[in-house]
């Protein structure tokens, strides 16, 4: 299998283009006509930048209004379509993309649109050429890819066959297994996009908010697996028209969508598997059991406060490392780690962030299974020299250069604590905290989508909705991610602007990745009085909310002056009840989160976010003032 991308996909010059196409790996491109005619360079020459970077010319595209055309249209129609067989020649590839007409004079009737392709096949052959034809969802008369299949088989020419688009089969809602009646070698190219499941004008949806496989709600995995059942082998190629991706990093778009179609066509392999897809073979999606550990790079006053704000959360100083300045802090299945190190990637990361987190670590069922898969999907590898008695444990790159770390007990990576580690202080009872129930992740927002991909490809997990939070300076735009289970979970936050809590935690953090951590209680009302008697100091929250709070839920007064009394916040849903208490921002807006879930509720207390951010900002101080 080929893997190709549209020059329109990403931004930059064409030059620029190219060069991140080919460092992402993909074997060629759709030279969309558009890149060519803004550059200067002669079509000969075009072509041989292209294959000096090790790519091809998998397609030209788009040859609009052709078919269907009354006379004198119809001749001109053909006058154009020399002239771009002329450039194709030049160029050095062979097939051209015609799109179904929008042309207003254009008329319908299959057999005169199959004459004129017949016509246009006879005079591609002439030249070695092949032309594809793909329905628009929004074309005059053709809009589905059945009439267009009906069309290429009608006009009976080896050099014309079907061009599949899923955008245009999919945002129509037609049934992607009619693919499975289209011989295979009739189909001449395919062109994946996914898109969000929001009703809009069709053309409108496909011009702007197009999107990688896996970052929409097309049912893309169900489109390729028809098109693999007929035993098309040509080349997969991404057509996206999306106004973040044109603005963004041509490399890190291009690597998004080949992230996306080595794990959609991995996903083919495994949900068709008589199907032949010529990939090397990859790991599943790895399993995470939940997270391992959260390591804070720190140094000096600050790493004094943290390890006391740890303390009134009632976690105990359990271990210190053999050979660096590092503290483990544990409470219930919680381990948090505090590295004070001045050299090696911590000390880096605490210099460009300051108090951070550097690194997050997986319980995953194969560490070394789970780096293999991200390495197929070109990720980052994570490596610096361990020391005497310490353990090579597998991590890969993550958010804002963090690392991401992978533990699995097979292979005896789960017992780094006791290796790495010894005893320190006691055994204390703590505040009845048990585990992490997620991490919350703050980035600007044009980056979301490429993390969500980056997730849901290599862990198995799922994604909600993506909704907006209300900051009284701006909006932030957040989703949720999770395994099915629950036992990981992350909240992807993405910032607008820097007057939002999000936007602000990212301006004086340069970019760190972590801005909140919620730990899980079984009891919040005990664990608030037991960190309350540490000496813990919660984030206050305004008389206003608990009346309002009264209104909305149908909640005992005695249960309203537990929440008031202890600044919990309430929430319900379908499944059951969350409450949810928080510390005062920390290190430039960093804060804990200690919830309960009861009864299976399933969010993460969305409409309380308004009112807590409220909360935080209006203790939030000018820059370098600490606050008390």
């Amino acid at each position: 299998m080929k893997t190709s991308i549209a020059t329109v996909s990403i931004s930059g010059n064409l030059p620029e283009k190219l060069e991140a196409i080919a460092e992402a790996g993909f074997d060629g491109i759709e030279i969309f006509e558009q890149d060519f005619i803004a550059h200067d360079g002669a079509p000969r020459e075009v072509g041989e930048m292209i294959r000096a970077m090790g790519l091809e010319i998998t397609l030209f595209q788009p040859f609009r209004d052709f078919e269907g055309l009354p006379e004198p249209l119809r001749a001109k129609a053909f006058d154009r379509a020399e002239r771009k067989f002329d450039l194709m020649q030049e160029l050095g590839t062979d097939l051209v993309l015609v799109c179904s007409s929008c042309h207003p004079q254009a008329l319908g009737g299959i057999d005169r649109a199959a004459a004129d392709f017949h016509e246009l096949g006879d005079r591609a052959a002439s030249r070695g050429l092949r032309v594809g034809f793909e329905a628009l969802a929004w074309g005059r008369h053709v809009n589905d890819h059945r009439d267009a299949w009906e069309i290429v088989r009608r006009a009976d020419h080896a050099s014309v066959g079907l061009v599949l688009d899923s955008f245009h089969s999919l945002a129509r809602r037609i049934d992607p297994d009619t693919i499975r009646r289209i011989p295979g070698d009739r189909i001449f190219f395919v062109q994946l996009a996914d898109a969000p499941g929001i009703e809009m004008d069709l053309l409108y949806l496909s011009r702007h908010f197009r999107n990688m496989p896996g970052e929409g709600d097309l049912p893309v995995i169900d489109f390729m697996r028809a098109v693999a059942a007929t035993g098309y082998a040509g080349p997969i190629s991404l057509e996206i028209f999306n106004d973040l991706f044109r603005s963004g990093r041509p490399r890190s778009v291009a690597m998004d969508g080949y992230r996306s179609l080595v794990a959609l066509m991995d996903d083919v392999r495994r949900a068709e598997p008589a199907v032949a897809v010529d990939l090397p073979a990859m790991p599943r999606r790895a399993t995470v059991d939940g997270v391992s550990f959260i390591e804070f790079a720190s140094r000096g006053a600050e790493a004094d406060a943290l390890e006391a704000m740890l303390d009134t959360l009632g976690f105990r100083h359990s271990g210190r490392h053999i050979a660096k300045t590092l503290s483990l802090w544990t409470q219930g299945a919680i381990r948090i780690v505090i590295n004070r190190e001045t050299r090696g990637y911590a000390s880096s990361a605490y210099n460009m962030h300051g108090t951070t987190v550097c690194d997050i670590g997986l319980s995953v069922d194969d560490a070394g299974a789970a780096v293999a898969r991200a390495r197929h999907l070109g990720a980052k590898p994570f490596d610096q020299p361990v020391g005497p008695g310490e353990l090579q444990i597998p991590a890969i790159r993550g958010l804002s250069g963090s690392v991401l770390h992978f533990i699995d007990e097979a292979s005896g990576l789960g017992d780094v604590w006791q290796v790495e580690f010894t005893a320190a202080g006691h055994d204390a009872p703590g505040a009845g905290l048990t585990r992490i129930d997620h991490l919350a992740q703050t980035m600007s927002y044009d980056e979301m989508l490429s993390w969500s991909l980056f997730y849901t490809t290599l862990f198995e997990m799922d994604r909600a909705p993506m909704v907006d939070v209300i900051d009284p300076d701006g909006l932030v735009r957040s989703q949720a991610l999770e395994s099915a289970d629950g036992q990981f979970r992350i909240t992807l936050n993405g910032a607008e602007t820097h007057r939002t809590l999000a936007g602000n935690f990212l301006a004086d953090s340069f970019g760190a990745s972590v801005q909140h951590i919620a730990l899980a209680s079984d009891d919040i009302f005990a664990s608030a009085a037991e960190m309350a008697r540490r000496g813990f100091r919660p984030l206050p929250m305004s008389e206003n909310y608990y009346a309002d709070l009264a209104a909305r839920f149908a909640l005992a007064p005695e249960m309203l002056d537990r929440l008031r009394a202890a600044n919990i916040l309430y929430d319900e849903d379908a499944g059951g009840a969350f409450l949810q208490f928080y510390s005062r921002p920390f290190a430039g807006g960093m804060f804990f989160e200690i919830v309960e879930r009861r009864a299976g509720y399933g969010g993460y207390g969305g409409p309380n976010a308004p009112f807590r951010i409220a909360a935080q900002k209006r203790l939030m101080r000018a820059k370098g003032v600490p606050n008390q």
